[in-house]
């Protein structure tokens, strides 16, 4: 009983935790344009390099512009990349997941064997490489992030196909003359929605990392657009005499990855059946 009592503790308290990091994010960039004193990039050049005070809250960077409200509106960015990029990831992954592990034979085989020649090339050099062939936007690095960023959904989901493949509703609904599309969708794919959930939460802080290392190398958003890569860019030259403009936007970033990592994982022990077996 007292096992099961700080399991429960413990699982619940980590989902509210990140829950409420979650839910703090998504809410500050949903009301940037409310929450922000100023335009993202107006210049206020008699306050260049200010340090916090009452007129701006986290201080002005280089050109003079508002840190709190750049910071409010690169969340917007970081954010939005991160559900698009894997949106698109789930999408690829979870297609080509349910067709490799529902047919197997040779098209599991032509499936793999692609999945294993990704993963052959470090995800991050790779983005890199097709970058190298298109210009760097908000758009374009959503759509590179989720293109190189779908293998390990792949082998999730057939993993688990491959399992329930072999259940009883499965041959039942065979029977019953049900098509093959309908039986993907509505008795494996249903019953293997747990780890795609938890897949993509804890994706959303790996696509914020990577659009954050872009920005910050000059090959992600492009400035006077905001977001928290080019702004830790933009402080890295001055970080001795205006810390912080390094420090807001690497905080965010950290407060936001935590915050899905842990809401990730937490769903991750609530789903696990060797913990439901051992608990209840």
């Amino acid at each position: 009983m007292r096992d099961r009592l700080v399991f429960l503790v413990r699982a619940y308290g980590k989902l509210g935790f990140g829950l409420f990091l979650v839910l703090c994010m998504m809410l500050t960039a949903l009301l940037a344009p409310l929450l922000a004193p100023y335009s993202p990039n107006a210049m206020h050049l008699d306050h260049i390099l200010e340090a916090p005070s009452q007129q701006f809250w986290l201080g002005t960077d280089r050109l003079g512009r508002d840190v709190f409200s750049r910071l409010l509106f690169g969340g917007r960015i970081s954010l939005w990349v991160g559900f698009v990029a894997v949106g698109i990831s789930i999408s690829i992954g979870t297609i080509l997941g349910l067709i490799s592990g529902y047919f197997r034979g040779l098209v599991d085989e032509l499936i793999m064997r692609f999945v294993d020649v990704m993963l052959c090339f470090p995800s991050f050099f790779l983005i890199l490489a097709v970058i190298a062939f298109w210009e760097p936007d908000v758009h374009n690095i959503m759509l590179v992030i989720g293109l190189t960023s779908w293998m390990g959904v792949t082998r999730l989901v057939r993993a688990e196909t491959l399992s329930l493949r072999e259940r009883d509703f499965v041959a039942q609904a065979k029977l019953a003359g049900s098509s093959t599309c309908y039986i993907l969708v509505r008795h494996i794919l249903a019953n293997a929605l747990a780890p795609v959930l938890i897949s993509a939460t804890l994706g959303v802080a790996g696509a914020i990392l990577i659009e954050s290392s872009l920005s910050f190398l000059g090959l992600g958003v492009q400035p006077p657009t905001a977001s928290w890569g080019n702004m830790l860019m933009d402080g890295k030259t001055v970080i001795s005499i205006a810390p912080w403009l390094s420090l807001y936007p690497g905080g965010a970033i950290l407060l936001t990855v935590l915050g899905y990592n842990v809401l990730g994982e937490s769903l991750r022990d609530m789903f696990d059946p060797r913990l439901q077996q051992r608990f209840f």
